[in-house]
């Protein structure tokens, strides 16, 4: 009996690894210039698959192929922040790797950010500024969830007050912003309004970039020109992806009491790359590290809550196998340990391949008379680089 539930608490608890693991191998990839792409049909892959599908399918230069898989993950996920009762059940039940993917806001809007660049790079103009427009809508839709969520976590961590000193001691070096964002989608889509000549929209989204970015000289010098309603000529914008968001590994803590069990908590903690290259003549656009921890910051809230209320559960029924009279109960009380554990894994999984930092160069040709978008790709080595003309 005991050999049979050491083999099973093995096999069950190291389900976070395996997937810690295959994140970091894809990252590697990924670093190397290796972007595998999935041959399953895309209505059969996971969420996850979407994404990192779709991220590889745009490095590859397979732009439509690219656009197509980020849509099918738009249209399984209208609603970022909501639950559902069957979702939650589900995780207290068997912990949260066995729910399908549930994606961050960021994740959406990144979705967004690389769906313009495919649309851009296969010249369909009308589509980009319907993606655009699209993602304008559910930035704000997501400021006025993201902000629901804050107004209940604040709730949570008055009624426990304990949490708030684990999550104060734990986040000292993170830096997150104050709201749902991404400055480099805002950026660029402003970028196609000026060069559409379309002033009043390049204004409305340059002007929300430069509020994001303040001391991005760059942002300042478009949304000038877009005041002046004067298009821009013989200008190379260059957006340089570096490094990789943050990895989330699994954290373990147990606790043995006599006559009850073992108290296992699981909780994800993010694990951030180091030592990511700064191009020179350049401006820092985007730090995703920051965008990560805004949402991460307040999903660990619940997380937290979550694996409590498991712990509770758990524990009583761990108690009630170890102390009935039968006399199998020493067999019982330990596989209701193996279940505790078993059940109580953290969510490890994110969508790997996001940069760490996105800059931005700004690059004026006086000898030319076209715009040129360029997409780098920087892991110490130039991964991948395109360049896309503007009309």
């Amino acid at each position: 009996m005991k050999k049979i539930i050491f083999v099973c608490f093995v096999i069950l608890s190291g389900c976070a690894l395996t997937m810690q693991s295959h994140l970091d191998n894809i990252q590697k990839d990924f670093a190397s210039g290796k972007f595998e792409i999935s041959k399953m049909d895309v209505k059969k892959q996971s969420n996850l698959d979407l994404l990192i599908n779709g991220n590889a399918l745009f490095h590859a230069n397979k732009f439509k192929e690219s656009d197509e898989t980020f849509e099918e993950f738009n249209k399984r996920n209208l609603s970022e922040t909501s639950s559902s009762l069957t979702r939650e059940t589900t995780g207290l039940l068997f912990g949260q790797s066995v729910n399908s993917y549930k994606p961050y806001m960021m994740d959406s809007l990144f979705v967004s950010y690389y769906q313009i660049w495919d649309l851009l790079a296969l010249q369909d103009w009308a589509n980009a500024r319907v993606v655009i427009n699209q993602s304008y809508e559910r930035q704000k839709n997501m400021s006025v969830e993201y902000q629901k969520l804050i107004e209940k976590n604040k709730k949570i961590i008055a009624e426990k007050k304990e949490y708030k000193e684990i999550l104060d001691k734990n986040s000292g070096d993170w830096l997150a912003f104050s709201d749902i964002m991404n400055p480099a989608l805002m950026y660029l889509s402003g970028i196609y309004f000026l060069n559409d000549g379309d002033f009043d929209n390049a204004i409305t989204y340059l002007k929300r970039a430069n509020g994001m970015m303040p001391d991005n000289d760059f942002i300042k010098q478009d949304l000038n020109l877009a005041l002046s309603h004067k298009k821009p000529i013989g200008i190379d914008w260059e957006f340089i992806e570096t490094g990789f968001a943050p990895r989330l590994h699994e954290r373990h803590s147990d606790i043995f009491l006599p006559s009850i069990g073992v108290i296992y908590f699981s909780f994800s903690e993010p694990v951030f790359n180091k030592n990511v290259q700064f191009p020179k003549n350049s401006q820092l656009l985007a730090n995703v590290d920051a965008m990560f921890m805004t949402e991460y910051n307040e999903y660990r809230i619940n997380e937290m809550l979550r694996s409590y209320t498991n712990a509770v559960s758990k524990t009583a029924l761990q108690a009630t196998a170890y102390n009935s009279n039968n006399k199998n109960s020493l067999g019982f009380g330990l596989l209701s340990s193996v279940y505790s554990v078993a059940s109580s894994n953290a969510d490890v999984r994110t969508w790997a391949t996001l940069p760490q930092y996105i800059y931005v160069k700004r690059n004026e040709n006086k000898n030319s008379k076209t715009n040129n978008l360029i997409y780098t790709r920087q892991n110490g080595t130039i991964t991948d680089n395109k360049t896309i003309k503007l009309k």
